[in-house]
């Protein structure tokens, strides 16, 4: 690995964390947890139907789950970076009322196991998601819907296996993501001055590891306020539900430290703009106005990329709009689908009706 990719992947870890919670105040941050919320009483940490579990290519075993009609068509979910499938309660809750809704884990996160040979490249990514895929939507038509790392999860599925767009996948949906350069965007999210103040301690961070789990183990220690700013700032906009920020660090908490160096380090080296143009099915690209980690730049790049897209842009939403803008984020996302699925289930109707005078014909 690259030691500058190594610094400044420390340094937005450890030192970017220790510099948001060092300015918060202890009032204001005790004040905005203690606000309630709609939220608050959701069961967030809910995980629908039941989990089955699919081995990857390497022998990695995801945790899979489903709800929703057998034979509808699928949609199928693929979370963000140390977050797991719970970060969709409010998706699945709504659509599995039309859709067959497929979830899962990310390697690593949340009841998925670690690969055994440690494999966290975002090409593995991409051929799990083509595991899930295989497994649970054989034959489609599906919709892929990805948050951040979900999206790229995506970009390597088409990098590797572009002939399931088109066939298999019907569609996609890329939320709060990006397709190369995450950590220069991130920091300009951040602001100049923040940005200058990771670059220039990321040498010394680096090359202290220990000091790095040390900001790391604080961060997330019980009822920490520095995990709660962490989160807040980097993941929402300045009017999101405590509820929501709260459930956010604490499946962050949980996520193993290896997932946290190895997994975060592949992210910001990959370069996956190559891959949009393998995704000829119609594409949303969704950002939030105030997204720190991957701004609406990015995604009006990625929107511009894609052989056919569009773009809606959610405000006063940060990182995670399928979580602070769940309502429109559904109305916006549904639609979309509906219309995807109507359109497929036209093309495939006409498909028979063909087959069926070619046969006559024949016969």
């Amino acid at each position: 690995m690259r030691r500058p990719t190594r610094a400044l992947v420390a340094a937005a870890a450890g030192l970017g964390g220790a510099v948001l919670g060092a300015v918060a105040g202890r009032q204001a941050i005790r004040r905005s947890r203690a606000r309630g919320s709609a939220e608050r009483d959701e069961p967030m940490s809910e995980r629908p139907g039941l989990e089955r579990r699919v081995g990857s290519f390497d022998g990695t075993q995801l945790s899979v789950n489903a709800v929703g009609p057998e034979a509808a068509p699928t949609v199928l979910f693929a979370h963000g970076f140390s977050l797991d499938m719970t970060g969709w309660y409010f998706q699945w809750r709504r659509f599995s009322e039309r859709y067959r809704c497929v979830l899962y884990d990310q390697r690593g996160h949340g009841r998925s196991g670690a690969p055994v040979e440690g494999d966290f490249s975002v090409q593995a990514l991409g051929r799990d998601l083509k595991a899930v895929l295989d497994a649970e939507v054989p034959d489609g038509p599906a919709v892929l819907i990805g948050h951040s790392m979900g999206g790229i999860a995506i970009m390597s599925l088409a990098e590797q296996f572009p002939d399931v767009f088109g066939t298999r996948v019907s569609a996609v949906v890329l939320t709060n993501t990006a397709a190369g350069e995450v950590l220069k965007e991130a920091l300009a999210g951040l602001g100049v001055r923040l940005g200058a103040i990771l670059a220039g301690g990321a040498a010394r961070i680096a090359g202290n590891p220990r000091a790095v789990a040390r900001i790391r183990g604080r961060a997330f220690s019980g009822e920490s306020n520095l995990a709660y700013v962490i989160g807040r700032l980097t993941n929402f906009g300045a009017d999101a539900s405590p509820a929501l920020v709260e459930h956010v660090v604490g499946i962050a908490a949980r996520t193993p430290p290896e997932v946290w160096s190895d997994v975060l380090v592949s992210l910001v080296e990959m370069d996956l703009r190559h891959a949009l143009e393998h995704i000829r099915v119609p594409a949303l690209v969704l950002a939030g106005d105030v997204d720190r980690l991957t701004p609406p730049a990015g995604a009006l790049a990625i929107k511009r990329a894609l052989p056919d897209a569009r773009m809606v842009v959610f405000r006063a939403s940060g990182h995670c709009t399928m979580l602070e803008r769940h309502e429109q984020w559904n109305d916006v996302v549904l639609a979309f689908v509906e219309e995807v699925f109507s359109r497929t289930s036209r093309a495939r109707s006409g498909s028979r009706h063909a087959a069926r005078r070619g046969a006559v014909a024949a016969s």
